[in-house]
């Protein structure tokens, strides 16, 4: 039984686990390795007390000696002293171990996520991943290692126990080996009864995350809406879902620590009728009984309870091995084996029969071939969902295609290295996300070696000299999180100084006014046009006035390439799909 309760153990966290965290580990092997040792005595000491029972109880309640056995309650004193310091630097030791661990995985972690490929944010909610790349790691590392304490000083404390017992007699003993092995069976089956809630827990504690971080970003539309009581009911269904799943949890795995009471209680019951008989027939002294019960329930106190710290230390298994799941797992989006560095952009940029599908067998663009020439701006046109962001968002290899090729000077993009070939693009989004922080921060991820002379220039390209002037601390003013204190236009225009200072030959504006008022439109546009010279540019524009100058307009409908040809080339077929949308605009 006991080798089957091993084996459980042994099959839920194998060898190679153990391989995989060592790298994490090696860093801090001393003070790791140290904080186990240091529970050896803790755990050891407890027998001090229940060893001493025996001597004390015969020598002073039997013999009416005492003189022989005051050294006893002194050494207890001390002996408990010593135990307490030694817990103290147990539990420091323990924390700054599993702290250092749990960082070191974090941070391969968030390098990990920086570098997921965008179908992993489209089909992953916010809570899941703040659930899988940081919850999971405490529970994995900081809630293993507190565990591993507790076990480690409850391992070393039930030796010692045990060895009490066989010193005080040998025959009460194997009873309570055997009752002791009877109340650690039920944790065989741990693993079993809760991998199958795991996943589903974590689903609906992520949920409960996403609720949270959507409350939070949605806050003027959930009261723009009165969305209060809409919210209040969908919160409310995942809170009840996760309650649900923690009872379930209490249902399979709470009747344990019950059962080992029972059977703990049961084991005493039998060694105090035992005892008696073995005192009466005189094969045991009253001090070796009271010190052989004392020592039973020292040991048996604690597996009462183990059934619960078992379930955290199965937990913490399974996180552990979603973790490395994680961090084993490899980007669909990465740089080929032959990948060579894109150093300059020559000659052109072509999409050659490009098809694309974000679900299997739903095809978004179909066979769509146009090149580009350096220095040309190429326009795309067309219905909504027709497909326009989704080609741009090909060329950085946001997402790879699923046949055809897009090649820069011949040269397929998929042999291209990534960073080199990202290096030469800047884009301008129709809601560009702002990171917390100043403008002059938000600006600077263009370039961070940029200097104060290139930064100015950069502003007053994108037209934001005078909006700085107006500010206090100009350039170093605090614009909260996500941009939250300024308007559209001045985000707009910040998102354009930063590809500015980025400097990059090819430029993707993906209907960067198109969420402007006609003022502010006006600005951006200016700070685009700005933008625009000299580089090749990809524009998707809502309002067809603002591509009227483009050399190429390329119209998508339903994604496919309909019409292509300059403003006035398309204007001069009159029942043109072009035509169509700009005589609708202009009425």
């Amino acid at each position: 039984m006991f080798k089957k309760l091993t084996n459980k153990i042994k099959s839920t966290y194998t060898v190679k686990n153990y391989m995989k965290i060592m790298p994490y580990v090696k860093p801090y092997w001393f003070r790791g390795l140290l904080s186990v040792l240091v529970t050896l005595p803790i755990g050891a000491m407890d027998a001090v007390i229940a060893w001493a029972l025996r001597p004390y109880m015969d020598i002073v309640m039997v013999e009416q000696n005492t003189a022989s056995t005051n050294y006893i309650p002194v050494l207890i004193i001390l002996f408990s002293c010593f135990q307490s310091g030694l817990n103290y630097a147990a539990t420091y030791l323990n924390t700054w171990f599993g702290r250092k661990l749990a960082n070191d995985v974090k941070f391969d972690l968030f390098r990990k996520l920086m570098h997921k490929e965008a179908a992993f944010f489209d089909n992953t909610s916010s809570g899941e991943v703040m659930f899988r790349f940081n919850g999971d790691v405490d529970m994995a590392c900081n809630g293993l290692l507190v565990n591993i304490k507790m076990f480690s000083t409850r391992l070393f404390s039930s030796l010692s126990l045990i060895g009490v017992l066989f010193y005080n007699s040998w025959q009460l003993a194997i009873v309570a080996i055997i009752v002791l092995l009877g109340a650690l069976f039920p944790l065989t089956t741990v693993r079993r009864r809760i991998k199958s809630l795991m996943d589903k827990t974590i689903f609906s504690g992520a949920a409960v995350m996403t609720h949270y971080n959507e409350t939070y970003a949605g806050n003027r539309i959930i009261a723009s809406y009165n969305l209060y009581d809409y919210q209040y009911r969908k919160f409310k269904d995942t809170l009840n879902s996760v309650f649900k799943l923690g009872i379930k949890m209490v249902q399979r795995t709470g009747i344990m620590s019950p059962l080992m009471h029972f059977v703990v209680s049961l084991g005493i019951a039998i060694i105090i009728w035992l005892g008696s008989y073995l005192i009466v027939e005189k094969q045991i002294t009253a001090g070796a009984f009271v010190s052989f019960i004392t020592a039973l329930i020292m040991l048996y106190n604690p597996i009462k309870s183990i059934g619960n710290s078992f379930n955290s230390v199965q937990m913490s298994l399974l996180a552990m091995e979603r973790v490395f799941g994680i961090l084993e797992s490899v980007p669909s989006i990465r740089d080929a084996d032959d990948a060579k560095k894109l150093d300059k952009i020559k000659k052109t940029i072509e999409f050659k029969d490009v098809c694309f599908e974000y679900v299997k067998d739903k095809p978004v663009l179909k066979h769509i071939s146009f090149k580009a020439n350096v220095g040309q701006t190429v326009a795309f046109v067309g219905n909504s969902g027709g497909g326009k962001s989704t080609i741009v968002s090909l060329l950085p290899r946001f997402y790879d295609i699923q046949s055809g090729s897009i090649l820069i000077d011949g040269k397929d993009i998929r042999h291209l290295e990534i960073n080199s070939l990202r290096d030469h693009i800047a884009m301008v989004f129709q809601d560009n996300f702002l990171f917390k922080g100043t403008i002059r921060d938000n600006i600077m991820l263009g370039n961070p070696d940029a200097t104060e002379k290139d930064v100015d220039k950069a502003v007053k390209s994108a037209c934001l000299d005078e909006f700085i002037k107006s500010l206090d601390k100009g350039l170093d003013t605090e614009i909260g999180e996500r941009g939250v204190l300024l308007s559209g236009g001045q985000k707009q225009r910040i998102a354009i100084a930063r590809a500015f200072l980025k400097n990059a030959p090819v430029v993707i504006l993906d209907e960067a006014t198109s969420a402007l008022d006609n003022k502010s439109e006006a600005i951006v546009q200016q700070a685009i046009d700005n933008l625009m010279t000299d580089r090749t540019v990809f524009v998707i524009a809502h309002r067809l006035s603002t591509v009227r100058h483009a050399d190429k307009i390329i119209v998508i409908n339903n994604g496919e390439i309909v019409e292509e040809g300059s403003h006035e080339q398309l204007m001069e077929k009159q029942d043109g799909a072009y035509a169509a949308l700009y005589k609708m605009q202009l009425k």
